[in-house]
């Protein structure tokens, strides 16, 4: 058994249900898991002195593009709108392989852990042909820095030709998808408590996506228990979309594809 003791601290901010807020406390921890809060002493492997300190639970980003890190700040892709600046990055992601991806991801989760996150979702949408197992290469980043993940096997089924932003090489069959999710989900979603690793179904964005991939994503993810995530609402742009091809706002065309419920979450 491993134990921690954070000493002396100075306001714990609890954030549980009543947001208590505890004054000039010690922390002990068993096996990861806080067995004592109070002004009691513990004897503890490793003894963490918290005077005049603040104590939070670690942070939980539900929404991240870790493979974006590396391309980020681009004078090309500077003040330009939500579509155009995706049309401008999707012909640089295209290239993207499992060291762009391990080494992107380490950075984003060690600049997430600097400032008190310790669990990251990440919405990792792109898979360009051939470039091996890049859900495996987050997982391997995750593990060597020791940050949780609910990662996402994403996808897109519209390149330009079927009227979508990105090019062919990244978007795939949705019989492709789904097997592969199925395959992902198998391998790498820990269902077991303190799980370090979970995995979510996460088509792109109703403007990247096939209504047939959004619904046989949810179907498929309510069949693995496991949760769907996606964009929503982002811009203008995607109302405007959703209304001209499916007469429907953008909530209320998720609503028509079973994209409604405690096991959905929606970014931005």
């Amino acid at each position: 058994m491993s134990s921690l003791l954070i000493k002396n601290v100075k306001h714990l901010i609890s954030c549980d249900a009543e947001d208590t807020v505890y004054d000039k406390v010690n922390i002990y921890c068993e096996d990861g898991l806080i067995v004592d809060i109070s002004t009691n002493t513990h004897e503890a492997d490793e003894v963490i002195d918290g005077t005049d300190m603040l104590c939070f639970p670690g942070f939980i980003n539900t929404h991240h593009h870790l493979y974006q890190i590396f391309s980020r700040n681009l004078p090309q892709t500077q003040n330009k709108e939500l579509f155009e600046w995706l049309r401008i990055n999707y012909e640089i992601w295209k290239n993207l392989d499992e060291d762009t991806v391990y080494f992107s991801s380490k950075v984003g989760m060690a600049e997430l852990m600097k400032n008190g996150c310790t669990t990251v979702s990440d919405h990792h949408y792109v898979f360009p042909k051939d470039t091996g197992d890049l859900i495996g290469a987050q997982i391997r980043a995750a593990d060597e820095l020791g940050i949780r993940t609910h990662l996402t096997r994403g996808s897109m089924d519209l390149s330009k030709k079927d009227g979508g932003l990105p090019p062919d090489s990244v978007v795939q069959t949705v019989d492709e998808i789904l097997k592969d999710s199925v395959e992902l989900v198998e391998k790498y979603h820990d269902r077991s408590f303190q799980a370090m690793h979970r995995l979510a179904l996460a088509p792109c964005s109703p403007f990247s996506v096939s209504d047939t991939l959004l619904r046989e994503s949810a179907k498929l993810a309510r069949e693995l228990d496991v949760r769907l995530h996606t964009h929503l609402a982002e811009t203008k742009d995607e109302e405007d979309y959703t209304l001209e091809h499916f007469n429907m706002r953008p909530l209320e065309y998720m609503q028509s594809l079973g994209w409604v419920g405690d096991d959905v979450w929606y970014a931005h």
